[in-house]
C-alpha cells in the first residue's frame, strides 16, 4: 500500500463488525477489537500508516 493513501477499514479485507457495545469494530490482520477505526489506532500505536491494509475484492470504488 502506498503510503500516501490513507487505508479505508471499511473497505479492508480485514475488517470486522464484533457487535459489541464496548468494542464494535475489529481488525482481524492485527488481532485487536476496539471502539475507534481501526487504523487510527495502528497509527496512534505505532507512528506509521497500516501496513496490513488489503481491499476487498469486488470493490467497485
Amino acid at each position: 500500500m502506498a503510503h500516501s493513501v490513507k487505508p479505508n477499514c471499511f473497505r479492508c479485507q480485514y475488517f470486522r463488525v464484533t457487535w459489541e457495545r464496548q468494542n464494535p469494530r475489529a481488525c482481524e490482520a492485527y488481532g485487536f477489537k476496539t471502539r475507534e477505526v481501526p487504523s487510527a489506532v495502528v497509527l496512534r500505536s505505532s507512528g506509521l500508516p497500516c501496513m496490513k491494509y488489503a481491499p476487498k475484492e469486488g470493490n467497485r470504488l
